[in-house]
């Protein structure tokens, strides 16, 4: 702690230099009212001792300079006098000094005084300095109750539009089968606790779908999850789905809450599920069974109430036969199974899904919905979607751009090069007969686009990696 001493006469400085640096203090004098002030600018003392009778400036003057420089108005000033008249100590009191030594000088006094108004001091300022952290608190706390209200607002329009956007009377399609998806889903929202299985080819909506289920559920008001299984590495896995503790490993310098915390009290969508790698399915499994979860790094198991929805384009039943599937984690996951037919197994809904693409682009775009041209509609409905409800959507919202907002003509539409497939039978379930060897041509001409990358080639192709493996592998 500094002390500046302000007297011009060197003995009265000599006799508190001895006193306050035996005390531990570090002392610091000055001779007149001129040097006090920019010794004081300089070093900032902590408290100082100001002698009222000098030439040139006494120490009124002084202490009336000092109170008015912000940087050092704060800093409490003892005034050091030989009168003990009232007056004096009035007038000392008037210019901003908290109190007074009478000379001659008694080493008691002197120490007591200087610690008790340092400690003084010391306490003002850390009082000071905690009731402007609690003015921006509640400064804070009022912008984000005002933010919080906004955001509450807000999170209700985006419910009900969600609830627009997902919900069952939202899905386009007139097919029997798009029919049958729906009588699925309206029948398993409101079964909270029950885990459905959707299949179906990549592209066909099965997240669309999932999201249905959990819109039109009890558990809409909370989040809704998706992880992507075939992306999720061995080494990571827990991690990412159960979270970690502060130190659980290099790098982890915070909590972490894993998919499943995430995922409390709304739905946890699993995708790709028949990608899994086989450890992912034990750590999976294991949460399903007891509905607790434990973060790495942790000691206790923390419960999670959580709606599980998987989805797959893989045929569980043969991955299960073949042992690269649990048969345990099936059934887990299967308690209710809604399958998602292809697009070419239901070419009754192409042309209303075109239709919404379009209008959905449009609206986004700022534009008017364009008109579809008659020949579009049978070239889409003899188009066989190998990339399904995804690849229409590209389709679509290409050709909205390729025509400038003005009506949709044949030569707007770009598919992926493949053989045209022949149209249906009556009942509209049948697979084109060169639908192997169209799937053959797209895998070929993927490849060599991309100069053999498969990871690339999937991108192109709009799937996933494992997919194309799969596709690959029916040569």
């Amino acid at each position: 702690m500094q002390i500046l001493a302000i007297d011009d006469v060197p003995e009265n400085l000599n006799v508190l230099r001895a006193s306050l640096t035996k005390a531990g203090y570090h002392f610091l004098a000055a001779p007149s009212g001129e040097v006090a002030l920019m010794v004081a600018k300089h070093s900032h003392p902590d408290l100082i001792l100001l002698d009222v009778v000098m030439p040139d400036m006494d120490g009124y003057e002084v202490c009336k300079r000092l109170k008015a420089d912000s940087d050092l108005a704060e800093i409490p000033v003892i005034f050091l006098t030989g009168r003990s008249d009232t007056e004096s100590v009035i007038e000392g009191f008037d210019v901003g000094g908290i109190d007074y030594i009478v000379k001659p000088f008694h080493e008691k006094e002197v120490r007591t005084r200087v610690a008790t108004h340092i400690k003084i001091s010391r306490l003002t300022r850390d009082l000071q300095q905690r009731t402007a952290e609690l003015q921006r608190e509640i400064e804070e706390r009022r912008s984000l109750s005002q933010e919080r209200e906004l955001f509450i607002d807000r999170i209700a329009t985006m419910e009900e539009r969600e609830a627009q956007r997902w919900g069952v009377d939202a899905f386009v399609g007139h097919s029997q089968a798009t029919q049958r998806i729906l009588k699925s889903v309206a029948m398993v929202q409101n079964a909270d606790m029950t885990r459905v299985l959707i299949t179906g080819e990549s592209g066909t909506g099965k997240e669309l779908i999932a999201r249905a289920i959990h819109s039109g559920s009890g558990r809409a008001a909370k989040p809704f999850v998706t992880v992507n299984c075939a992306a999720m590495p061995d080494t990571l896995a827990d991690s990412m789905l159960f979270g970690h503790r502060k130190g659980a490993f290099t790098g982890a310098d915070r909590n972490h809450r894993g998919y499943f915390e995430q995922a409390h009290g709304g739905t946890l969508f699993l995708d790709e599920i028949g990608d899994m790698p086989p450890l992912v399915q034990a750590k999976i499994l294991r949460a399903l069974e007891d509905g607790y979860v434990q973060p790495l790094g942790g000691y206790e198991n923390r419960p999670v109430d959580v709606r599980v929805l998987a989805a797959t384009n893989v045929d569980l039943r043969s991955a299960v036969e073949q042992g690269h599937f649990r048969n345990d984690l099936y059934y887990r996951l299967a308690q209710y199974m809604v399958e998602i037919p292809p697009l070419r197994a239901r070419r009754e809904d192409i042309v209303p899904l075109a239709e919404y693409f379009l209008h959905m682009c449009a609206t986004d775009m700022g534009i008017e919905p364009p008109a579809l041209a008659t020949e579009c509609r049978a070239r889409l409905e003899g188009h066989s979607f190998p990339g399904n409800v995804r690849e229409l959507k590209n389709v679509m919202e290409r050709s909205l751009i390729e025509s400038e907002g003005g009506r949709i003509e044949p030569n707007h539409l770009h598919f992926v090069s493949e053989p045209a497939a022949p149209s249906p039978s009556p009942g509209g379930d049948a697979v084109p007969q060169d639908y192997d060897e169209a799937i053959q041509f797209l895998v070929e001409r993927a490849l060599a686009h991309n100069g053999g990358n498969v990871t690339a080639a999937a991108e192109w192709l709009g799937i996933h990696r494992s997919r194309f493996y799969r596709l690959m592998a029916r040569k």
